[in-house]
């Protein structure tokens, strides 16, 4: 990775130091064992460090190179992996998408219960699956006879192919008309699927070969090879699990530094809950999750930002065309439906375009940015954003479980742009 430049990215070095502040807040006070930052400006990296550790148990520092669970920051890449295709004139973004895949053909809707079924008021489309605007679900939160059945029909089952999954939710009742509410949902896996029937070859060969080759993304993929486990980060979680507790108070008190506590801070446990030498990453999976399977590194998903920066385009290899960006980035979703929310965890001021959230709303949102800033998170507490107007990356990587349980990705952007000052 190039040298940090921040006086030439337009940014105060003074007010960079408050990013470290930050992030060492984190790791000293034992929330997080270590974190990776990192701020791109203007064709230059402005800021860059590696805080504590990747691995407590071993010891195992921090460093650039640490691969990390991405989560559903595999979305937008399934995204891109789509939008390429789209490109090529394989389809239509108002297509149904039970034209490719005839499982949805004769899809339903619930309305109470699951004796009470109708019709959907209009097909599934294909840009629903980019949206999550489908009628689709994960199963997380409400109890309802749908997200019950998803519940029953995915959880602690047996790996299946993506093919086989797909199957099976397709069977499942929508929880929605198509287009009539935003539910984080298996859509991106679909869009997955989507990408395996019109290629005709597997999701995870068509990233090596169309996006990961092309960018030179060389430690991105399904899983963490034998030799590359030495970098692979441990994660972390609360004590006794996963949490998703997204109360705003709750998570202000878990900040670092509240309360009369600031300079000595009661150092919280944190559980190991995933393995390095033992992670279900650490072989090839069955099911290829276009939504949430991949590992990556600092350094390949800042070249996958800096493509989509860049219009498309990176090193001379184009893979989508400007104008495609462009509609990737837009809020797609009506006034109805803005904000976006995750459970009871709101999105204030972003829409959402075709795999990424969009901000429309600097103010709704409390916090710096542009509008048009569009990016997304991963479940293990990793972030980036994209900020056209100000020709800007941001990048945060940790490995704890879940999201959100800490402010810590919106108070790293909030550090981020209050140290630009060009």
């Amino acid at each position: 990775m190039t040298a940090v430049q921040p006086q030439r990215a337009g940014f105060s070095v003074q007010r960079l130091s408050r990013v470290d502040k930050l992030l060492q807040r984190y790791v000293e006070g034992g929330h997080l064992a270590g974190a990776l930052g990192l701020i791109y400006r203007k064709g230059e990296v402005a800021y860059n460090s590696a805080i504590g550790q990747r691995d407590l148990e071993t010891g195992q520092p921090m460093t650039e190179d640490t691969i990390f669970r991405i989560y559903s920051m595999t979305k937008p890449i399934t995204a891109v992996a789509a939008l390429m295709l789209f490109e090529d004139g394989h389809f239509l973004l108002d297509d149904p998408l039970a034209t490719y895949l005839p499982e949805f053909e004769d899809v339903q809707v619930c309305t109470g219960d699951l004796e009470n079924l109708v019709p959907p008021n209009r097909p599934i489309t294909i840009k629903d699956t980019f949206m999550h605007t489908a009628g689709l679900s994960y199963g997380w939160g409400e109890d309802s006879p749908v997200e019950n059945l998803y519940r029953q029909t995915f959880g602690n089952r047996e790996p299946l192919s993506l093919e086989a999954f797909v199957t099976k939710l397709a069977d499942l009742p929508l929880l929605y008309h198509p287009g009539e509410r935003w539910r984080y949902s298996y859509a991106t896996d679909v869009l997955g699927r989507l990408v395996e029937v019109i290629a005709g070859k597997t999701l995870g060969e068509f990233f090596q070969q169309e996006i990961f080759k092309p960018l030179a993304m060389n430690d991105t993929g399904f899983h963490v090879p034998a030799d590359s486990l030495d970098r692979f980060a441990a994660c972390y979680s609360p004590p006794g699990g996963l949490n998703f507790d997204n109360d705003l108070a709750s998570r202000a008190k878990r900040r670092p530094g509240h309360g009369d506590n600031e300079k000595t801070p009661v150092r919280p446990p944190i559980e190991l809950y995933d393995a390095p030498h033992n992670s279900s990453y650490t072989k090839p999976p069955v099911f290829l999750s276009g939504g949430g399977g991949l590992v990556s590194t600092l350094g390949d998903y800042l070249r996958f930002t800096r493509m989509l920066l860049n219009d498309g385009i990176l090193d001379g290899n184009r893979l989508l065309g400007r104008k495609t960006v462009e509609l990737m980035r837009a809020n797609h979703l009506p006034a109805e439906l803005v904000p976006i929310a995750i459970g009871n965890e709101g999105l204030a001021g972003n829409g959402f375009g075709l795999g990424v959230s969009a901000l429309v709303d600097p103010p709704a949102s409390s916090a710096p940015g542009s509008v048009g800033a569009y990016g997304w998170g991963g479940l293990a507490t990793t972030h980036f954003w994209i900020d056209p107007e100000e020709d800007m990356v941001g990048l945060f990587m940790t490995q704890f479980v879940p999201a959100d349980y800490y402010p810590v990705e919106r108070e790293f952007r909030l550090a981020a742009y209050q140290a630009l000052v060009d």
